[in-house]
């Protein structure tokens, strides 16, 4: 029987607040921008503005997602942008991912 070492399995550097769907898709579409307007990523990740701002708050509260409120003309306008601390976690959840999809971690007997 091959003993493990504890941690070593890829699934403990998931960051457990990312196994949400929504908030994943959040993440993953705020990757590529610097900022993304609120009803863009809404649009996007096909939720209610209820649904994302409830997900939004839980990632601001990590304090990976930055929350600014700023007006165009004379209409109210909310962005959305990943913060340095959010860009890595989210980089070292996918690369957990593909850690685990690719099936490293797992013993393989002789």
């Amino acid at each position: 029987m091959t003993e493990h070492k504890a941690g070593a399995h890829p699934r403990h550097a998931l960051a457990p607040l990312l196994t949400s769907p929504v908030r994943l898709s959040v993440v993953a579409a705020l990757a590529p921008l610097d900022k993304a307007d609120f009803a863009f990523v809404r649009d996007l990740v096909e939720v209610s503005d209820s649904v994302l701002s409830k997900q939004v708050a839980a990632l601001e509260e990590a304090g990976w997602v930055t929350v600014t409120k700023g007006r165009v003309e004379r209409r109210p306008r909310t962005w959305l942008a990943l913060t340095k601390e959010g860009r890595a976690v989210y980089g070292r959840h996918l690369d957990a991912l593909r850690a685990i999809a690719g099936g490293q971690g797992l013993d393989t007997p002789a």
